[in-house]
């Protein structure tokens, strides 16, 4: 076999558990977000940060994952990451607000992890259908993102913020006890091949500056719009659960784009796929802005195009290496890079907001990062520019 052995069908269906439990730590945040503010004394500003702490973890321990797995083995580090995901719920929730940050902190970083070793597990335990198995593991993703903003209010109204947010190690609990008995009944793990850092090439390619680019604009509307859209609705008009409603649909919606947007994409060229993606979240945010009465119809617009254009960037890491070592450096590039300046975009929208009293500037912030995604992704979709040879 070449990495991970085969698993029987019940182990192998165990990963989409793990899919499960990356997103809801997350996603359950923004809905109670005023509550957090209100209880701790932090202003907008402070919020936005703690929105891109996370996606701050992931841009830092993306790119020593490998390293990682190369020393304890995929299944035994994505098993340490589900302990440390279970711990930093738990730091975050109910240890006072130092554990706020550093429990943010620690299931950021657990997250960024299981986002770089998920996949490789995929390709393990469905070598014969991994895209089957890809657009599975995603829509997981994406469905248990939603259902963590869509009940996150609702046991803020019983158990506080706290307990929210805190619910959720439950889960990271159970998946790690079932991973646990996974592993022990296997023990066989693949490590993921180092690159050879002595001839890295991406970074001298345009193309993975794009693709990077392409990856960093649609993470950045996605975190921006998970951790203040529930606080830009509230302002506007409308209830806490009506606001937490409408972000369970943003997400659950992009589980149709992503599953839609492949039909868009040839082996030669993903420019159609790119383009489209980025084009549904224009059409989107220029809704909100100028027809906000119907906010629903222009919130759904908007997480179709957030899935489809996630599907897009993992896409385009994939297909734009040359080799697998080569598409495993553009992976770590992307999503370094691409978190980092998806980090930016929730403080940015905290102090415009704060700064302007309104969340209009936030929305056009937005709107012009959209509007650029379409031409970073007319040029990162094409084929031609592979990156410069090894030396």
């Amino acid at each position: 076999m070449n990495g991970t052995a085969r698993r029987p069908p019940v182990a192998a269906l165990a990963i989409f558990l793990v899919a499960l439990t990356l997103r809801p730590a997350i996603t359950a945040v923004g809905p109670v977000l005023g509550r957090i503010g209100d209880d701790l004394g932090l202003g907008e500003a402070g919020l936005g940060l703690l929105g891109a702490l996370p996606l701050i973890a992931f841009a830092v321990v993306s790119p020593l994952v490998h390293r990682l797995s190369a020393r304890g083995g995929v299944e035994r580090t994505l098993l340490w990451a589900l302990v440390g995901l279970t711990a930093g719920i738990i730091l975050r929730s109910w240890t006072g607000q130092a554990g706020l940050w550093i429990g943010t902190l620690v299931l950021g970083a657990a997250i960024a992890i299981s986002n770089v070793l998920v996949p490789v597990v995929v390709k393990g335990d469905f070598p014969g259908r991994v895209s089957w198995a890809t657009g599975l593991y995603s829509a997981f993703i994406a469905g248990s993102a939603a259902v963590g903003a869509a009940v996150a209010v609702p046991l803020a109204d019983v158990g506080g913020w706290r307990l929210a947010l805190g619910a959720w190690a439950l889960l990271a609990a159970a998946v790690t006890v079932v991973w646990w008995v996974r592993s022990r009944r296997r023990h066989v793990a693949a490590a993921v091949p180092e690159p050879d850092l002595a001839h890295a090439t991406v970074w001298r390619s345009p193309t993975a500056w794009l693709v990077t680019l392409y990856m960093g604009l649609q993470a950045t509307t996605f975190y921006v719009l998970v951790t203040w859209l529930p606080t830009i609705e509230v302002a506007a008009g409308y209830s806490e659960h009506t606001a937490g409603v409408h972000l369970f649909v943003f997400q659950i919606v992009g589980i149709v784009g992503g599953l839609a947007v492949p039909s868009l994409m040839r082996p030669d060229s993903q420019r159609a796929a790119a383009v489209a993606g980025a084009l549904t979240l224009v059409t989107g945010l220029a809704g909100m802005l100028l027809a906000p009465d119907l906010i629903l119809v222009w919130v759904a617009i908007t997480g179709i195009g957030s899935g489809a254009s996630l599907v897009v960037s993992l896409t385009l890491m994939s297909v734009r290496g040359r080799t697998a070592a080569e598409a495993t450096q553009l992976s770590g590039m992307a999503q370094s890079l691409g978190y980092a300046l998806a980090a930016v975009g929730p403080v940015a929208a905290g102090v415009l907001g704060e700064l302007t009293g309104g969340w209009t500037p936030v929305l056009v912030m937005l709107l012009t990062a959209a509007l650029l995604q379409i031409g970073v992704g007319i040029a990162a979709g094409t084929g031609r520019d592979r990156g410069p040879k090894a030396a």
